[in-house]
């Protein structure tokens, strides 16, 4: 999301306004844009990939959090490379 760009690359959506008010779905990754949709419970539905190496840096999925997030596994698939993919939906 950004008040300031006026156009991004081709494997990116520009969004501005509200997000709330959206009305459709975003597929998103990093680190900050989750974190505030997930402050205003907007996030139906976590789709997260743990790779089986550790590299003890970078930054904290949802570091900030100002409350506890429940949430119930909907959906588990193990890779080939060893990587767990998980999709989770909150507890409401």
């Amino acid at each position: 999301m950004s008040s300031t760009l006026g156009r991004v690359d081709w494997n990116a959506e520009l969004v501005r306004g509200d997000l709330g008010s959206r009305g459709r779905g975003l597929f998103v990754g990093g680190v900050k844009l989750p974190l505030a949709l997930a402050e205003l419970g907007l996030i139906d539905e976590y789709e997260l990939v743990v790779h089986p190496r550790l590299v003890g840096h970078g930054p904290t999925l949802f570091a900030g959090l100002s409350k506890p997030l429940d949430l119930k596994l909907v959906s588990r698939l193990e890779l080939t490379s060893g990587a767990v993919a998980m999709t989770y939906e909150p507890r409401r």
